[in-house]
């Protein structure tokens, strides 16, 4: 038993992380659009909240993430 056992150094395997997306920039730049010297705000305000909330879009409806009022968009038909 007096046999020493030696271990090989065991190297560090690096393990290769996968490249991680980018998130897009949304921020103000998405509620605003700039044209000519006037700015139009792209998505509507809450109705119970006033300015300065903005409604999420949904597909179909706009969402206050504010109060959580819902107005829904009006239906196209197709005739």
């Amino acid at each position: 038993m007096s046999e020493e056992l030696e271990e090989a150094p065991q190297e560090k395997k690096k393990t290769e992380k996968s490249e991680k997306k980018k998130k897009k920039e949304e921020g103000v730049f998405s509620l605003y659009k700039i044209e000519d010297d006037k700015v139009a705000r792209l998505r509507p305000t809450c109705e119970r909240c006033g300015p300065g909330y903005f409604m999420a879009d949904h597909g179909n409806r706009y969402t206050c993430g504010h109060c959580g009022f819902t107005r829904y968009k009006p239906v196209e038909s197709n005739k």
